[in-house]
C-alpha cells in the first residue's frame, strides 16, 4: 500500500510530498482522502454489477457542496471529478458509504448512530434511483438539489429548525462569490490588483513581460474549449497576476495556480483556478480513458454528472506536455465542517449525499436496469453497510502501516507547513520566466 501510494507521486512536484503526507496522516479518514487509488485497486479486484456510468471515482462526503449555477440559483451537487471516469456504479456507491463510517468514528459517534448514519446514504441511493427510474430521459437531466430541495431535507431531519439551517448554510454559501476570494487573496499595489504572497495557500509568480504571450497562448487555447457564448464572454478579460496555491488532500503536489483577469475595469474581476490532470486512478481497474487529454476527461465527466456546471469549466495542454482543467476558483462553492455534524445532521447529509449521486449515476447510466438491480428491500442497503464497516477496518489498518512508514522515516512528513510550501515551490519552479515554463 505504502508503496502503491509512493507510484502515484511520481508525477507530482517532490518537494510539496512531505506535505501531502501530513494531511493524509491526521487521521483514519485524512488518510482515506488521499488514498483513493487503493481503493480503486481494492474495488477492481472484485466482482462487479458490470452496470456502468460515469464514475466520480472519488465520492467521499468532501467532495459534494454547494455551488453557483450558472442561472445564479444555489444548487447541491459532487464538485469532484479528478479521477472521473466509466465503471460500475457500485464503485462510487462504495466509497461514499465509506466515508460516511469513517467520519462517524472520527466524530466519536456510538456504533448504532454509525450504522444508520451509513445505512442512511446507501438507502437513499436506492430509492432515488427507483425514482428515477420512473422518470423520463428529460426529467431526469434537469432535476437538481436547489435551495427548496435543500429545506425539505432540512425540514424532515429537524422540523422548522432544519429548514433554518439550510437556509443559513445557503446564505452562507451566497456570500462566497469571486470577490470574497479576491478581497482575501489580493492586494492593491500601486494601484494594481496582484495577489498576496501568502504560502503555503498561495505563492504570487513574479510574471515578466516576456512571459506573457506564452501565458496569452495558453488562455487562448483555453477559450477554444469553451462553449461559443462563453468563450465571447471570456474574450473580455485580460491577465492580471497568477499565483501557485496547494490545495485538499490527495491533490498535493499536483500543480495548481490562480490567475486573476479583469474585465471593463478594475470592479469587474474573474478569478479562474488552473489544476493539473493525471490518469484517473480508476483506469488500471475499469477500462482505459476514451480522452487522451485528462483536463478534457476530467471536464467531460463533470459536464455528464453535474445538474449544472460552472461556465468557464475548460482544458489546457501546457508547454511542458502537463494537462491542466479550468475553473472558477470559487463561486458560491460550500462543504460542511464535518467534524462539527452530530449524528441527525450526519445522517441527513448522508441522505442528501446518496441522493445527488443516485441522481448523477442516472444521467449517464440506465436507471431502470440499476434499479431492477438494487431491487426494492434494504438487502442492498445492509450489504453496503457490511463493506463500509468492514473496508473503514482495512483503511485503519492501512493507516497503521502509513504511520509506521512514517516513523521508520520511508514516508517524510513537512515539519512546518509555510516553510515547506515556499520550499517547495521556490526549488521547483524559480521565478520570472522559469516559474511559469517549468510548472506548466
Amino acid at each position: 500500500m505504502v508503496e502503491q501510494l509512493a507510484g502515484q507521486e511520481v508525477e507530482r512536484v517532490p518537494n510539496l510530498l512531505p506535505l501531502r503526507h501530513s494531511r493524509m496522516s491526521v487521521n483514519p479518514f485524512t488518510f482515506y482522502r488521499g488514498s483513493a487509488l487503493t481503493m480503486a485497486a481494492d474495488l477492481g479486484s472484485r466482482p462487479n454489477s458490470g452496470l456502468q456510468v460515469q464514475l466520480c471515482g472519488d465520492a467521499h462526503l468532501s467532495n459534494f457542496g454547494l455551488f453557483a449555477a450558472p442561472d445564479r440559483a444555489v444548487i447541491f451537487d459532487i464538485n469532484d471529478f479528478d479521477e472521473t471516469l466509466p465503471g460500475p456504479f457500485e464503485f462510487d456507491v462504495a466509497r461514499l458509504t465509506t466515508s460516511f463510517t469513517l467520519a462517524g468514528q472520527n466524530n466519536g459517534f456510538s456504533s448504532i448512530e454509525i450504522e444508520n448514519i451509513t445505512r442512511a446514504a446507501a438507502a437513499s441511493y436506492r430509492n432515488s434511483m427507483a425514482g428515477f427510474a420512473q422518470m423520463g430521459e428529460l426529467d431526469i437531466w434537469y432535476t437538481r438539489t436547489d435551495s427548496s430541495v435543500l429545506q425539505s431535507w432540512g425540514r424532515d431531519a429537524a422540523g422548522k429548525k432544519g429548514a433554518q439551517v439550510a437556509d443559513r448554510t445557503v446564505a452562507k454559501a451566497q456570500k462566497r462569490t469571486s470577490w470574497s476570494a479576491i478581497n482575501k487573496m489580493t492586494e492593491l499595489v500601486d494601484g494594481q490588483r496582484r495577489f498576496i504572497n501568502s504560502p503555503p495557500l498561495l505563492v504570487r509568480i513574479e510574471v515578466g513581460a516576456d512571459v506573457h504571450p506564452l501565458l496569452t497562448g495558453l488562455l487562448e487555447q483555453y477559450r477554444e474549449t469553451l462553449i461559443d457564448d462563453r468563450s465571447e464572454l471570456f474574450g473580455r478579460y485580460k491577465l492580471v497576476d497568477i499565483g501557485h496555491k496547494v490545495v485538499g488532500v490527495g491533490s498535493v503536489g499536483l500543480l495548481a495556480f490562480v490567475i486573476l483577469l479583469q474585465g471593463r475595469d478594475e470592479s469587474d474581476l474573474l478569478v479562474l483556478q488552473v489544476k493539473q490532470a493525471v490518469r484517473s486512478v480508476l483506469e488500471p481497474f475499469t477500462n482505459p480513458s476514451s480522452f487522451e487529454q485528462q483536463g478534457e476527461r476530467v471536464v467531460s465527466g463533470q459536464r455528464v454528472m453535474q445538474a449544472a456546471s460552472d461556465i468557464f469549466l475548460g482544458w489546457i495542454r501546457g508547454a511542458q506536455g502537463r494537462d491542466f482543467y479550468i475553473r472558477q476558483l470559487r463561486d458560491m462553492k460550500w462543504s460542511p465542517d464535518v467534524t462539527l455534524l452530530n449524528p441527525d445532521t450526519l445522517q441527513a447529509y448522508a441522505m442528501i449525499c446518496g441522493n445527488t449521486l443516485a441522481r448523477a449515476h442516472a444521467r449517464s447510466g440506465d436507471a431502470v436496469a440499476i434499479s431492477s438491480y438494487l431491487g426494492t428491500s434494504a438487502k442492498f442497503d445492509n450489504a453496503m453497510l457490511d463493506f463500509a464497516l468492514a473496508y473503514a477496518g482495512q483503511v485503519g489498518t492501512d493507516f497503521a502501516t502509513y504511520t509506521q512508514a512514517i516513523a521508520s522515516g520511508k514516508v517524510t512528513l513537512a515539519a512546518d507547513e509555510v516553510a515547506a510550501a515556499t520550499l517547495a515551490f521556490t526549488a521547483h519552479a524559480g521565478h520570472g520566466i522559469q516559474a511559469i515554463r517549468t510548472p506548466i
